[in-house]
């Protein structure tokens, strides 16, 4: 194993976070904000990209972390080793409704392409990058653009998503079509490509956008049930100014009055 090996307890239901537990040395990297609490003991320290990049020196770290520039991602990552001579741990808070995945990366081939923003944190060790689609077409149309993040490595890390997630396990030839931004993760083999939406109504009308993720198996699928794009849209649609209506509650109307001067 080139990456250390952690052990973790998931907590909470809609609003989670995950616990790891470090022996003495263990590294965990975690992206920066994502810290909900740590014992004593556990150095923090923040650095460029995502630390697997140790030995190539200062361009190397540079060049890493100016791949995750193009994620949407930030410059720095930070690590937490516990320094301790006992076992401590460290906890990750998820950013919005939804579920924390473990993957081992040692079980799924070494490598995981996923959405961006979808990395919360990993054992030392494992590579977080970019992973460029080959057809035009999914860059253009693929919800997540023409870059999305990829996990590699042989430890474990954790990806977050909206909603509920449900793993899909795809036999050779086998075929799903999902809504382009409910697709967080696959394995290296899923062959990944754009289907336009067919019929002209079912385009424009349908409200479901103009296309699919076209996945083909072998291999695994992870789906969310809500995007964070979706909710983001359902919140500034009920906002005042965007339209919607601030009689919808007695204590929204409260305070939408008190900012109003009614």
């Amino acid at each position: 194993m080139n990456n250390h090996e952690i052990d973790y307890k998931i907590y909470g239901d809609d609003m989670q976070f995950v616990e790891v537990e470090l022996d003495p040395q263990e590294t965990v990297v975690a992206e920066a904000g994502s810290l909900m609490m740590m014992e004593d003991n556990i150095h923090m320290e923040t650095i460029f990209g995502d630390g697997s990049s140790g030995g190539s020196g200062f361009m190397g770290k540079l060049f890493s972390a100016g791949k995750r520039m193009l994620t949407g991602e930030s410059l720095f990552m930070t690590t937490f080793t516990n320094e301790g001579m006992e076992k401590k741990h460290v906890s990750f808070a998820s950013p919005y409704p939804g579920k924390i995945i473990p993957m081992d990366l040692s079980e799924l081939g070494g490598k995981i392409i996923c959405q961006k923003d979808a990395f919360l944190a990993a054992a030392k060790g494992v590579s977080v990058g970019i992973e460029f689609q080959r057809k035009i077409g999914t860059g253009f149309f693929g919800g997540e653009g023409f870059i999305m993040q990829k996990l590699e490595g042989d430890g474990l890390a954790f990806v977050h998503a909206g909603g509920t997630i449900h793993r899909k396990d795809l036999a050779p030839g086998e075929t799903l079509r999902v809504d382009t931004g409910c697709l967080v993760a696959m394995t290296q083999e899923v062959d990944y490509s754009i289907e336009f939406v067919k019929g002209v109504k079912t385009a424009l009308f349908g409200g479901e956008g103009l296309f699919f993720a076209t996945l083909r198996g072998p291999g695994s699928v992870w789906v969310q049930s809500l995007p964070f794009s979706r909710l983001a849209s359902r919140v500034f649609a009920a906002m005042p100014a965007a339209g919607g209506s601030k009689d919808e509650g007695s204590v929204a109307k409260g305070l939408f009055n008190l900012f109003d001067g009614d």
